[in-house]
């Protein structure tokens, strides 16, 4: 259970672009693969796979590899011209040969927008502050609800009919994109909302439920917790809880205090740890094998036991960032654990990547996930180590950068 030194993080993270470079689609954006790195072409062109593509090239552009920046302009382009929706504005959700294949809105992907348009600016792509701005506008006017402090869900295609559905993982990546948009631009705006984010969700609906998160809501945001229960496994709406998200809010967690700084709430910290610590309880190795299980109901119970390649890596991320916030050694020992975890059964040493799933027996799966769509949770794992304390990965990427002049504001 050795620590992995810099130098490993850093080829790691480079493995992980080289597969990633196989899922330029010829039409534009990034191509879901399959387990080998082939692009399958006959897909739609998913908006959240080529924005969190795009986010990728641009952070990995910035630490210094070249061939990234094509692929970034790639992404940026796909971003301003097939995915957008010229007519109504916003981006579609996926887009086919003959134009969209569905048309609706997401808040989940439309903050992945966000978080993109705020790489490419941070990267110095030229259109990237258009990109931002137009981006800002519409998350602005269309998901966000100061009222409640939190994003709205799911429009249709011309921002008519609005989803009754509320989620907390779109909220999320609105908080995590926040905090990219205000690390490149400055504006103080969109700190504080992804405060009033943290503050409604962790400190208030995860601290009220004992730390096991409730996802699903009712648009006055009333708690729904027997939503999808006929679908466990959804891959973006599991019954339960999921333990990933845990973790994943207990990292943000601490990116939003390091960008607070001295004004931070208290409570950031001491909710990130109760968050870690729930879903390690919950989560890791309770059925036998190693490994986090997907879900459990709200008693802590199981429920999707499969294994999934996200869930880890916000394991790492969330051990890392612990560390680095408070010298603790037990998150250290956590995170070799894990490493050494994802470098036993994860990370495909044939093929490249991370296998995206396995079964409850640690055996390559495909349940939820078929193939390896993206590396953004993988590679987001392997340079957080090489970056320290961070508010953004973005903001994080830049400050390794000095070169880089300052962003305009969105």
């Amino acid at each position: 259970m050795q620590p992995k030194a810099s130098d490993w993080f850093a080829r790691h993270a480079d493995a992980l672009v080289d597969f990633a470079t196989g899922s330029r689609h010829p039409q534009g954006g990034f191509a879901w693969l399959d387990d080998a790195g082939k692009p399958l072409l006959d897909r739609p062109v998913e908006l959240w796979i080529t924005c969190r593509m795009t986010h990728v090239f641009g952070l990995s552009a910035t630490l210094g590899r070249r061939d990234a920046a094509d692929l970034l302009d790639h992404g940026v382009r796909a971003l301003g011209g097939w995915l957008h929706d010229d007519v109504h504005g916003g981006w579609f959700a996926s887009v086919g040969p003959d134009g969209p294949v569905d048309d609706s809105k997401h808040a989940y992907a439309h903050a992945f927008v966000l978080l993109a348009a705020a790489t490419a600016t941070m990267a110095g792509h030229p259109d990237g502050p258009g990109l931002l701005a137009d981006a800002a506008t519409v998350f602005e006017e269309r998901f966000w609800r100061t009222g409640d402090g939190l994003a709205v869900d799911v429009w249709d295609r011309s921002w008519h009919d609005l989803e009754d559905y509320r989620g907390v993982n779109a909220n999320m990546h609105t908080l995590e994109a926040f905090l990219a948009v205000h690390d490149i631009t400055g504006d103080g705006r969109w700190l504080e909302r992804a405060l009033q984010i943290a503050t409604r969700v962790v400190h208030g609906f995860a601290r009220d439920h004992d730390w096991r998160l409730p996802e699903h809501f009712s648009a006055d945001w009333s708690v729904r917790p027997d939503y999808n229960r006929d679908d466990p496994g959804h891959p973006f709406r599991p019954y339960g809880v999921t333990i990933g998200h845990l973790l994943e809010w207990s990292r943000l967690a601490l990116n939003l205090r390091t960008a607070l700084g001295q004004a931070a709430p208290r409570w950031l910290l001491e909710d990130a740890a109760a968050l870690f610590h729930r879903a390690v309880e919950d989560g890791w190795s309770v059925d036998g094998a190693p490994g986090f299980v997907y879900t459990t109901d709200f008693t802590g119970r199981p429920v999707v036991r499969h294994r999934m390649h996200w869930v880890l890596a916000e394991a790492l991320n969330g051990a890392t960032a612990l560390a680095q916030a408070t010298d603790d050694p037990q998150y250290s020992a956590w995170a070799a654990t894990w490493w050494d975890h994802a470098d036993r059964f994860f990370i495909d040493h044939e093929r490249g990547s991370w296998r995206h799933e396995l079964d409850p027996s640690n055996r390559p799966s495909a349940t939820v996930w078929q193939g390896k769509p993206d590396v953004y949770h993988a590679y987001q794992a392997a340079i957080l180590p090489l970056l320290g304390e961070i508010s953004s990965f973005a903001g994080g990427a830049r400050g390794h950068d000095a070169r880089r002049p300052p962003a305009p504001q969105a």
